[in-house]
């Protein structure tokens, strides 16, 4: 019998393709290839019974074994008609696949477009041809001309001086209306001045940012490509946006977090606005910090050409300003907003002086009712959506619990919905108590629907400067889920349309509202006692950035005679951390919770991970975190480490499944990770064991922002 032979043209190539870590496949899967493949190219493989979509890791001229290469699966498809995944964005996502304690395949696959897992090569080419052609360099200036440049500040000079020379992350920490994104479009158009294939990345925390910021870029660079990656986008733009990064066609990447993910060939510039904020934590899946992977981008890309990363806060993350504290991070500074406008002033209300059961102080109403009867605009913050946050029986005790979380269904009170916030479980609200029958349940705590029914009420009798009726509207994740509606309220608010704005946390950040003069804070003091460690650094960051909401346009301020201010109702108005606000001075803030931590060795001064169980029951989930406790022992970095014991997490049941967690902490950082990679291995091979039936996932948590 004739020995058969590999084909003389045949390569054979390691894929990486979406396989979960506890899948024992590996980090890639070997193919054969008889077209020619260049490593970083996508490939169309067999997986299973199915095809799926690869990125080809590695090329060997030899079969793995000359005895299994005649059942080694061929390649189906290479989309050669895309250039090649370059190598420093394969080692970004191998860093955060070890990092983030995920398979290699999770993380590369999950980074591209989902169209583009499912295109052959002849739907791509396609797809390609709608892509508009990049414009010669020689041909485009470095910004439209239809767009004059606004003249700098000395301070916003000074720093793009340093920025020009500066080798190391700069952190830009410039007070809110100090002209940051000025400094972000600047060094843009110096870089693609300089740079005619040059590429910048300008990141923001929420999608609900990226309207202004892609308008304020689209005046300025439109000629050169300015294209947006979030999940709002449609699959088809999505898919449009991320090749013409890829082709180098768009200059300039505006997105959320996902977007550090993006092929950028010529990246040579990333802004992360809003550094501070959470939601550059991924919290599910990959848990990432995109923040974090933007200062390690970085690094990577300037193996080829320098790369610099510019992270602008107005209330760094402690994080960073350690880091730059240790010299690690170069500061820069812009201290005084943009034309001589005051920062607000701090004006705390004592709820212990205010009449029984006041929701709304007396004289914020008064003071809500003058600034509108003068043409100015007012802010109210309450980080809580919804009308109330549980209804209840005050006769059996009945509250409106979810029946799949140990979670309260919020009252919606505009379409008369219980809404879970976590599984997303929906009722009609009952006629009586389910429990006794009782006709009078009431909503208990209150969100922002009913504070914008409130006040509506209350200032019905007001007028506007032009004697019409107060205007309240309200801005939060309910009012701007439908197409269009987050655009169109702050088209409202920016025209002048609305005089009391009522939101969540997401009117605080970013936004450029020329005509408020007042922010109010209804319920800060919940983030004052929490038992996250955490959380003085959120409400400070919060308060901070929803002051800074106020009294941006000098001009305004001057010629209506107004003061600008920043109120606050609490019960505890002797607490330090308002005195820190009162003088809006983050660094000694800053600087006392540093000492906090330095004590406590929590981070940055201590690394930490958590390990997660989700099974049928609690005692499932929290026996196989004992069971990891022990197969730990004695592995890589463990003399370093703290394992606390399991326990429930803080929503401890989540769509009928049981949550449970483990806290790790160690000094080091190696050895940290050591140890979870090491971990790694033994932890999938748990999942059998009886004691442990119920378990239905688990996830290692790296660096996590809630405990």
């Amino acid at each position: 019998m004739t020995e058969l032979q590999p084909p003389s043209s045949a390569v054979w190539v390691d894929v990486v393709v979406t396989t979960p870590a506890h899948s024992g496949l590996g980090d890639s899967l070997t193919y054969r290839s008889d077209a020619p493949v260049a490593v970083g190219h996508l490939v169309r493989v067999p997986l299973g019974k199915r095809e799926t979509l690869g990125v080809v890791w590695a090329i060997h001229a030899q079969p793995p074994d000359a005895q299994e290469w005649a059942q080694t699966r061929a390649v189906l498809a290479v989309l050669d008609t895309l250039p090649p995944l370059n190598p420093r964005w394969r080692e970004l996502a191998a860093f955060a696949a070890r990092y983030y304690q995920r398979s290699l395949g999770e993380v590369t696959i999950a980074a591209l477009p989902p169209v583009l897992r499912e295109l052959s090569p002849d739907q791509l080419a396609r797809r390609l041809k709608k892509i508009p052609p990049r414009r010669p360099a020689a041909e485009a200036p470095s910004t439209s001309p239809d767009s004059p440049t606004p003249t700098l500040s000395p301070e916003q000079d000074e720093v793009l001086k340093m920025l020009d020379c500066c080798e190391r992350p700069a952190l830009l920490f410039g007070t809110t209306g100090s002209g940051k994104t000025e400094v972000y479009l600047q060094a843009a158009q110096r870089l693609l001045a300089q740079d005619p294939a040059a590429q910048v990345l300008v990141m923001v925390p929420e999608i609900n940012l990226t309207p202004q910021l892609e308008a304020r870029f689209q005046a300025r660079f439109s000629h050169l490509g300015v294209v947006s990656l979030h999940s709002g986008l449609t699959p088809a733009q999505r898919l449009q946006h991320w090749l013409a990064a890829h082709l180098g066609h768009a200059r300039i990447v505006l997105g959320t977090r996902m977007a550090i993910f993006a092929s950028l060939p010529r990246l040579r510039l990333i802004v992360v606005d809003e550094e501070h904020d959470p939601s550059y934590k991924s919290q599910e899946g990959a848990r990432y910090s995109a923040r974090d992977l933007a200062v390690y981008r970085a690094r990577l890309e300037s193996a080829q050409a320098p790369c610099q990363v510019l992270l602008g806060s107005a209330t760094p993350a402690l994080e960073s300003w350690h880091a730059a504290e240790q010299g690690r991070y170069q500061r820069l500074v812009m201290p005084a907003r943009i034309g001589g406008a005051m920062l607000p002033k701090l004006r705390l209300l004592d709820m212990h002086q205010q009449p029984k059961h006041t929701v709304i102080a007396p004289a914020l109403l008064q003071a809500l009712s003058e600034r509108a009867g003068r043409g100015e605009q007012s802010l109210v913050l309450l980080n809580r959506r919804g009308y109330a946050p549980v209804l209840a029986c005050h006769d059996c005790g009945w509250k409106s619990d979810c029946p799949h979380c140990s979670a309260h269904a919020v009252f919606h009170k505009i379409d008369r919905t219980l809404r879970c916030h976590h599984c997303g479980h929906t009722a009609r609200v009952p006629r009586a108590c389910p429990e006794c029958g009782n006709l009078d349940i009431a909503p208990l705590g209150r969100g922002t629907e009913q504070i914008e029914e409130q006040l509506t009420g209350l200032l019905a009798d007001a007028r506007r400067a032009d004697g019409l009726a107060v205007r309240v509207a309200r801005l939060d994740a309910d009012t701007t889920r439908a197409k269009g509606s987050l655009q169109s309220r702050l088209a409202d608010m920016h025209s002048g349309e609305v005089d009391v704005l009522v939101g969540t946390q997401m009117v605080a950040k970013g936004h450029d509202f020329r005509r408020i003069t007042l922010v109010a804070s209804l319920n800060a003091d919940g983030g004052l006692f929490a038992s996250d460690y955490r959380a003085p650094e959120r409400l400070f960051a919060l308060l901070m950035q929803a002051a800074g909401r106020a009294g941006r346009d000098a001009a305004f301020v001057t010629s209506q005679g107004s003061r600008v201010e920043l109120w606050v109702q609490t019960w505890y108005p002797q607490h330090p951390l308002f005195d820190a606000l009162a003088r809006h001075d983050y660094p000694a803030f800053a600087a006392q919770q540093l000492a906090e931590r330095a004590a406590a060795q929590m981070p940055p001064y201590g690394h930490q991970a958590l390990l997660r169980a989700e099974a049928r029951t609690q005692q499932a989930a929290q026996a196989w975190l004992t069971l990891a406790a022990a197969a730990g022992a004695g592995l890589p970095g463990h003399a370093h480490l703290t394992l606390y014991p399991a326990v429930p997490m803080a929503v401890q049941r989540v769509a009928n499944v049981e949550r449970a967690q483990m806290l790790i902490e160690s000094p080091s950082r190696p050895a940290l990770q050591a140890y979870l990679a090491a971990w790694q291995p033994a932890l999938q091979g748990l999942r059998s064991q009886p004691s442990t039936k119920g378990l239905i996932r688990w996830a290692i948590d790296v660096d996590p922002l809630t405990i």
